[in-house]
């Protein structure tokens, strides 16, 4: 393999091993691991958020983890920016970029290019937040085809974050979202990609994520929730979506029980890994799909794929 030409994109759900897995890959390849999961990024959040812990940061370097405060919004655009950047360095390194993680839209803005709307002010994005919590998801999306019927080829019926955004790229600037994907290009070219899915057995993962949930809080989930209260983060902003804060800021202000919370984290938990390969069918149609429970055959399968 070519290591000035290629880089190694490995995508898959929550608690799926993908970490281990790079890792690996790493040592065999020679390579550096690029984060790419939108809530690894910031400082504050490492448990929640499952961020690589400093053992495995001394074996293989790691990039673009835990550089952002939870008080600064961050968007797809930075990323890419930083990203490609980080892809060009290891590059001229003599290094093979892995990038890693399980944010879809990141991965599709490198492979696809980044659609270029102008910014789309926050009154209107409220607004059409609140109709589509009104309505919900079914109906939200029949009136987003109305508006737009192009929205179709870009997103699914059940996808509501691209639903919510087709429909204010729509109203604000009278033009598809699908159009302005037409326009874009990713910054290398396709055949640098080695695009790896990983796809294990359900209930597999199901039991893995029970177990990640239960180390979260013996590893001190509860204080980190706390502190990241502390610090007042505007609401709008996306570290409050991580997955535990809003379930342990309940069960801080007695609404639920301790049980009651670790069964909602894991639970959408689990939704969200459902997410994950509900986007993988939709956007990864290209990927090669690696599927097993077992890390090491997991590995093996994939050189088989890369090499």
């Amino acid at each position: 393999m070519e290591q000035e030409k290629k880089v190694i994109l490995l995508a898959g759900p929550t608690a799926s091993g993908k970490s281990k897995l790079a890792i690996k890959l790493a040592q065999y390849f020679n390579g550096e691991i690029i984060n790419a999961d939108s809530m690894q990024i910031y400082k504050e959040i490492s448990i929640l958020t499952s961020k690589p812990n400093p053992q495995d940061t001394k074996i293989v370097r790691h990039h673009l983890y835990g550089f952002n405060s939870v008080k600064k919004k961050f968007s797809t655009g930075h990323w890419l920016d930083v990203v490609v950047k980080k892809i060009e360095e290891q590059w001229k390194n003599n290094k093979i970029p892995i990038v890693v993680g399980g944010t879809g839209l990141y991965f599709k803005a490198l492979t696809d290019g980044l659609v270029k709307i102008p910014e789309i002010p926050q009154k209107v994005r409220t607004s059409i937040r609140k109709l589509h919590k009104q309505i919900g998801q079914k109906k939200f999306y029949i009136q987003l085809i109305k508006l737009d019927p192009l929205a179709k080829k870009f997103a699914l019926a059940s996808d509501t974050q691209r639903s919510m955004r087709a429909y204010e790229v729509k109203k604000f600037t009278n033009k598809s979202l699908f159009e302005f994907t037409k326009e874009t290009k990713s910054n290398f070219n396709n055949s640098a990609f080695k695009k790896i899915f990983i796809n294990i057995p359900r209930e597999t993962l199901h039991k893995k994520i029970e177990k990640r949930v239960e180390k979260m809080f013996n590893d001190g989930a509860i204080d980190e929730v706390k502190k990241f209260y502390k610090i007042k983060v505007n609401k709008e902003l996306s570290s409050n979506k991580i997955i535990g804060i809003k379930e342990i800021r309940d069960y801080l202000q007695g609404r639920i029980t301790l049980i009651k919370t670790k069964e909602l984290i894991t639970q959408k938990t689990k939704q969200y890994a459902k997410r994950q390969f509900t986007w993988a069918r939709g956007h990864m149609k290209s990927w090669e799909m690696i599927y097993s429970p077992n890390i090491n055959d997991l590995f093996k399968k994939t050189i088989n794929k890369i090499s």
